[in-house]
């Protein structure tokens, strides 16, 4: 089964999006019905500043509460936009941002930051021009828009219909912001949406209810609850704790003087898919298998080309003096459900 696949199903009553390249699972979406989903835009009220973080703890409906990093300038009571982005850990608050974005498939509306700004992937000056004018035509400048790669195969009534139904969601959203509760003003894109959203690039979609089963996506996603990940050159273990996410690199049967290379090479390069697939996210610190501190840095351009690629954002922390590397990546999805797979 060659190409990419994007397949639009349900687990059980779960909705979930699956992205197949050459038959082989490479990112899947699914809800978490129970946490307001990234992206969902708030109404919140400030509840208390957290001394000596220079945060603010925010109320949002049904009792929930939420975080924001920078609450200077905040008064409790006050009522504040917010857009939730990620998932939050067991008991914590809902991380959020007061930097609310307006995000679709062709554009995103920037409220605050004004102007008119394309993608820098689309490198042809005159597509530029040509995805320009559209703007122009349809958007009077209100907010700031970006123009996102997709433009670049987008057609131009798709391109201007998205801008219109981005900016008329702005405003609409923004003439909401002030009020004495907390409110959920947009639930935020769900796993379809999202899938038709970010996975842009030419694909085969596939809608029919049970195609998950039918094209072997269910057999690959409970294969996911094994922390073993067999590699080209050796095997690593993902296995997430309340702290961290520990990977563990090895050579397996191989005892020749280039296998430790070749196995962290060949982890560096698997890595991003198993967190992705996975849900995880935190702190990721893995144990490469033992080298010279010169083959370090070839692991480490290794693991910057594959993350680069990678659509969740991640910071590469660097080695401790352990001989571990860590990462940082952001809380962007929920947790491989594992609870609900095991009921299939």
């Amino acid at each position: 089964m060659k190409g990419r696949m994007i397949i639009l199903d349900h687990i059980g009553e779960v909705e979930a999006a699956a992205l197949m390249v050459d038959g082989k699972l490479d990112d899947i979406l699914i809800d978490a019905s129970d946490a307001p989903r990234p992206g969902a835009i708030f109404r919140a009220i400030c509840d208390r500043p957290i001394k000596g973080q220079g945060g603010m703890m925010l109320r949002l409906p049904d009792g929930e509460t939420a975080f924001l990093r920078q609450g200077k300038g905040l008064r409790p009571g006050q009522p504040l936009l917010v857009q939730v982005t990620g998932y939050a850990e067991g008991g914590k608050a809902v991380p959020v941002t007061d930097r609310v974005l307006f995000k679709s498939r062709y554009a995103i509306v920037t409220p605050g930051k004004p102007g008119i700004n394309v993608s820098r992937q689309i490198g042809d000056d005159d597509k530029r021009d040509a995805i320009l004018a559209i703007a122009h035509d349809v958007y009077d400048g209100a907010h700031g828009l970006i123009l996102r790669s997709s433009c670049e195969t987008g057609a131009a009534e798709d391109i201007a219909e998205d801008i219109a139904a981005m900016a008329a969601l702005a405003d609409a959203v923004l003439g909401d912001a002030e009020g004495k509760n907390a409110e959920a003003l947009t639930e935020g894109d769900g796993p379809h949406a999202l899938a038709w959203r970010e996975w842009t690039r030419p694909a085969q979609v596939v809608t029919e209810a049970g195609s998950f089963a039918d094209l072997g996506v269910l057999d690959q996603l409970v294969m996911l609850e094994d922390p073993h990940v067999p590699l080209a050159e050796g095997n690593m273990y993902v296995e997430p704790t309340r702290a961290l996410v520990a990977v563990d690199v090895n050579t397996g049967n191989d005892t020749s003087p280039a296998a430790a290379l070749k196995a962290n090479l060949a982890a560096a390069r698997a890595l991003p898919r198993a967190l992705r697939l996975r849900g995880l996210a935190g702190q990721v610190s893995v144990d490469f298998v033992s080298m010279s501190k010169a083959h370090r840095k070839q692991v480490e351009q290794s693991l910057r080309a594959a993350f680069k690629a990678d659509p969740i954002e991640t910071s590469l922390v660097g080695w401790t003096p352990m001989g571990l590397f860590e990462l940082q990546r952001k809380r962007e999805r929920a947790p491989l459900p594992t609870a609900l797979l095991r009921n299939l």
